[in-house]
């Protein structure tokens, strides 16, 4: 059975000749005879049959017709979006005093499933060996003593936290900055700070970055813990530090400085707290690697794509595609006799005058356009951007092209450094590479064409912020758009990022929207939006839940069997991207009752019935229950459910 084709236009013969009757009398009242004999009746049939089989041959419109109806248009679909990921370089020795790696260095999977993928670094790296200058302790805001002295020459233990209180802190400052570098601190400790557990001290390391202090990462160790053998500054030992790639400049204590600070946190519930400050005899810093951010691509430079005719409009296709969104220093140039000069990239050739060295670029085909010449109405014909000369190479400087979604691999596969670099021994993502994002699909942009020409581009309504939003970024899997609460608040937009992954292993730090990805939709809807209108972006509140249930497997079922095929449906159905009875992710402000779980558990293949559903709410951050079980979680308008920790027990 074929899919059902509705008629674009379902008026009939008689419909069109019974409207034009209608109208008549507006039009013609002198008209009065609407006999059949009358010769402007005939006409009127004559022309509603015409119109009739305008009408028949309009909705046998093919796939392809609409398609190119959209491109008429100036319909563009989304183009690949590449997959980044943070890469860290390592040194083969931290007496290496400066190590630079290239911008454009390539690195690779290894023993990853399917093809090659490569990862290029968009930035150079430079790894230089840090200087520690100062030192300070703190027992509250604006309360700093000075302990350099006692830490460098060793005169005396220093205690790190004076006061033994949360937001007591420990400061090392630096004179240089520490972006992305991978720092180790040898500790010498003396075991004073008892009462904590050593794999699990209640204390943060973090960095200022211009605007506050952000936490850095404590790499991982080759057991799968974490590297840190100091048990929480209470033995020698060392920590290895990741420290983000944002590290400003900061005067604390009368001292100017790039600052490190261990701070003393709150303890959560069942973990112990120092009952005496740790003391350090001496820190020594060294940097062991760097990081820095790479991108899904590969880049060509120098790119010959074509001779100019010296006519208009004319079109050059580079060799790979899709090309990814450029940067600087990726543009056209257009090479003479007595030289070249670097042409500018535009939306569109509206506002270019025949002067204008501008040119459009598919990202999606490759297509490289010089302006056209139009003509108007009055006769007159206007150059739209002028047109490279008669014999001129038409070369393109440099562009990267690749992403889609094979570029979001896992974490620790891009170890295949592509070409030397003296005292670097290895490379590898700590973190797993995210942000790719295929194509947009033909059907997708059929099915959105419509709604972004009926809707315009303009940012007025709730749905026309949450339409452009998704426009902004392909990586942009959801957004919920909040009306001001009071006359004068911002619109809150709360953004649900695209997630590869099965369901189960989504954590909350995965939801953590990208700067760039930020910039990006605020830009876009900048130059949209109602003047006098503001814009704030974040995510949703990301509700923790966890469901216990029992169950009764039928005869010949095996239990485990039950149990992980009902696990796996707990957590497609509580989740932000593909959860819900639809499975487009579950609604905002939709509450979860015990009705609703009953029937999807009592769908899932050998459960005979299911005989008690529990709910509890779960702390995502600190991974513990809260509160008692209940039948009915409600959720806000400006939060989603995220599952974790589901208990399935089956008889």
């Amino acid at each position: 059975m074929s899919l059902p084709v509705p008629n674009l236009d379902d008026r009939s013969f008689q419909d069109i000749v019974d409207e034009a009757k209608r109208l008549i009398p507006s039009f013609c009242p002198e008209w009065t005879n609407h006999n059949l004999s009358d010769p402007g009746v005939a006409l009127i049939e004559l022309f509603a049959w015409m119109t009739e089989m305008t009408l028949y041959r309009l909705n046998q419109v093919p796939d392809a017709f609409f398609s190119r109806m959209l491109n008429l248009l100036g319909f563009e679909p989304f183009p690949a979006a590449a997959a980044r990921a943070p890469l860290t370089f390592w040194l083969s020795s931290a007496d290496a005093q400066s190590v630079v790696v290239p911008a454009g260095t390539q690195v690779g999977t290894t023993g990853a499933v399917g093809a090659l993928r490569v990862f290029t670094t968009l930035e150079d790296l430079v790894i230089r060996q840090p200087s520690l200058t100062a030192a300070l302790t703190s027992s509250g805001e604006d309360s700093y003593v000075d302990v350099w002295e006692d830490l460098s020459l060793g005169l005396s233990s220093v205690l790190c936290f004076p006061a033994v209180l949360p937001g007591d802190c420990f400061y090392l400052g630096f004179e240089d900055s520490l972006a992305g570098s991978a720092l180790r601190l040898d500790i010498s400790a003396t075991v004073e700070g008892i009462g904590v557990i050593p794999d699990r001290p209640p204390l943060v390391w973090e960095i200022w970055q211009g605007e506050g202090w952000i936490e850095t990462t404590i790499a991982p160790s080759g057991d799968g813990g974490r590297a840190d053998t100091t048990g929480g500054l209470n033995r020698d030992g060392n920590v290895l530090l990741l420290v983000p790639n944002a590290h400003e400049p900061l005067t604390l204590g009368g001292e100017r400085a790039f600052w490190l600070r261990a701070r003393l946190l709150p303890t959560a519930p069942g973990q112990p707290s120092y009952r005496t400050s740790p003391q350090v005899r001496a820190v020594r810093a060294s940097t062991l690697g760097g990081t820095v951010v790479a991108e899904h691509s590969d880049t060509n430079t120098d790119e010959m794509v074509g001779v100019s005719t010296g006519k208009p409009d004319q079109v050059f296709t580079v060799r790979n595609t899709p090309v990814l969104p450029r940067r600087t220093g990726e543009t056209v140039r257009v090479v003479e006799h007595d030289g070249g000069a670097d042409w500018t990239e535009v939306h569109d050739f509206v506002a270019s005058g025949p002067g204008d060295r501008h040119f459009t670029w598919d990202s999606t085909t490759g297509q490289i356009r010089f302006g056209p010449l139009i003509r108007y109405p009055d006769g007159s014909s206007r150059q739209h951007g002028a047109v490279p000369p008669e014999g001129a190479q038409v070369v393109v400087t440099r562009y990267r092209w690749g992403g889609g979604a094979i570029g979001n691999v896992g974490a620790g596969t891009l170890t295949g450094l592509r070409t030397a670099i003296p005292y670097v021994t290895g490379v590898e993502n700590l973190a797993p590479a995210t942000g790719g994002v295929d194509a947009e699909t033909v059907e997708n942009a059929k099915r959105r064409g419509p709604q972004t020409l009926r809707t315009g581009a303009r940012a007025v309504t709730m749905s026309d912020f949450e339409r452009l939003a998704v426009e902004a970024d392909p990586r942009i899997a959801r957004v919920r758009c909040l009306p001001p609460a009071v006359s004068g608040d911002p619109i809150r937009l709360l953004i649900v990022p695209a997630i590869e992954g099965p369901p189960e292993m989504l954590q909350l730090d995965d939801f953590a929207l990208p700067d760039e990805m930020i910039e990006r939709v605020s830009a876009h809807l900048d130059e949209r939006r109602i003047l006098g209108t503001s814009i704030e972006i974040g995510t949703p509140f990301y509700q923790g839940v966890t469901i216990a249930t029992l169950l009764v497997a039928r005869p010949g079922r095996p239990a485990s069997l039950v149990r992980d095929r009902a696990i796996n449906a707990l957590y497609r159905f509580l989740n932000p991207l593909a959860g819900g009875p639809d499975g487009h992710g579950w609604a905002f402000d939709a509450d979860l009752n015990s009705p609703a779980v009953f029937q999807m558990l009592e769908a899932v293949e050998g459960v005979e019935r299911v005989e008690e559903v529990l709910f509890f709410e779960y702390d995502l951050r600190n991974h513990e229950r809260v509160g008692f079980g209940k039948e009915l979680v409600k959720l806000g308008a400006d939060s989603l459910f995220l599952s974790t920790n589901h208990q399935v027990v089956v008889r």
